[in-house]
């Protein structure tokens, strides 16, 4: 993670939406009808955001002052906060609405650098309010220029309906929800917040493996709070990536050190909570495992839409090297979506997203807090509106 190539007065030929030929500026194919673009500063690959809870109404107030005064997470869930509040929130707007706010938050994302958001829906836990998110999800897809890959979430927390009939959801889940998703074509992954009191591992093992019968790929929001085995659970599935991983075991890390599932950590929501420890990065890499980092946008325990943020809080928080924090947001962050073969890297072949930093260092970008280090973005080789 820490082999990063970095080019002094490079060059990059752009043909069409990919990425032609990169290297130093003297060594550029000269031709005719080639249209010369001079940046100063540091050009990234686009970075990718692989965790995002990005459709919803509005933000958790009432959550974030309850966890000042002491409240944990069960007391604000008791106290009628939590993921059901963003439920409730979700239920009650229209897709219009949920169209316009999710829109404007992930044109910040992108302004920052973003060029592929994963989404996942989540926020409905009923079938037509999660269709409702996916469907918003597709829409923006046809007109944003950032690629958005969705996940469908129907398993992140049991609704109120159903909190006595748990195994009642689950089915409803398997047997309705995912063939309705994937007959839309809504998502390309499954996701499942395991974790004791939510989703038991023999319930996320029911919901996951009926979502690969119908073509799903699948993540899992796996020991965020406890270690309860989703680590093992995801490197047992071949699930792309286990997200979160506060609490992970020895056992877990090495199950993830030994398997292809990309181990995604997110700081700033543990920086939200105001825990004090943290995934633990550095024994996930010493042990071979592949680590991304994401910002877990959501409304309740991570409001954030910045990756160079999240970068810096890699290697303030997560004791990261500059190096590894860029390949987590990249070509690593890439994998946990099933897109490493054409984005994350700026290499012939890839796609031509593009991010550019006016800085004088390349580790600068995950240096600076609290400024806006991200100056122009490309998707698909077109320069974005800033």
């Amino acid at each position: 993670m820490a082999d990063v190539e970095v080019l002094q007065d490079a060059a990059v030929l752009i043909e069409g939406d990919r990425i032609a030929w990169v290297g130093t500026r003297h060594e550029a194919p000269r031709a005719p009808d080639v249209r010369a673009q001079e940046v100063r500063g540091v050009l990234f690959p686009g970075f990718i955001d692989c965790h995002t809870h990005g459709v919803f109404g509005g933000p958790r107030l009432d959550d974030h002052e309850r966890r000042a005064l002491g409240l944990d997470y069960k007391a604000i869930a008791a106290a009628g906060g939590g993921i059901l509040e963003s439920v409730r929130d979700v239920r009650a707007r229209s897709e219009a609405e949920l169209e316009a706010l999710t829109r404007s938050r992930l044109k910040v994302l992108l302004a920052r650098g973003s060029t592929t958001i994963e989404v996942k829906s989540g926020y409905g836990l009923e079938l037509q309010a999660e269709l409702k998110q996916l469907r918003v999800i597709k829409r923006m897809r046809e007109t944003l220029p950032a690629t958005l890959v969705a996940t469908f979430l129907g398993a992140h927390e049991v609704p109120p309906e159903y909190r006595s009939r748990r195994a009642d959801y689950v089915r409803l889940v398997c047997e309705e929800m995912i063939p309705a998703v994937a007959r839309e074509q809504l998502a390309v992954s499954c996701d499942v917040f395991c974790e004791p009191g939510v989703f038991s591992i023999a319930d996320s093992r029911q919901i996951l493996e009926a979502a690969r019968r119908q073509g799903l790929r699948v993540k899992l929001h796996a020991d965020e709070l406890e270690g309860a085995g989703g680590a093992e659970l995801a490197a047992e599935l071949g699930a792309l990536s286990a997200d979160h991983l506060a609490a992970i075991s020895d056992a877990g890390i090495r199950a993830l050190a030994a398997s292809q599932t990309v181990a995604v950590l997110l700081p700033a929501t543990m920086i939200f909570l105001g825990k004090r420890t943290q995934a633990p990065a550095r024994k996930l890499i010493d042990a071979g495992a592949a680590v991304a980092l994401a910002t877990d946008f959501n409304p309740g325990t991570s409001p954030t839409m910045s990756l160079p943020l999240i970068m810096a809080l890699g290697v303030s928080q997560l004791g990261l090297r500059h190096a590894e924090v860029v390949t987590a947001v990249t070509i690593n962050a890439a994998a946990a979506l099933g897109l490493a073969g054409e984005r994350g890297q700026i290499a012939a072949g890839y796609v031509a997203d593009l991010a550019l930093a006016p800085v004088e260092d390349w580790r600068e970008v995950a240096y600076w807090i609290g400024r806006e280090v991200v100056s122009a973005v490309w998707t698909a080789g077109s320069a974005c509106p800033t």
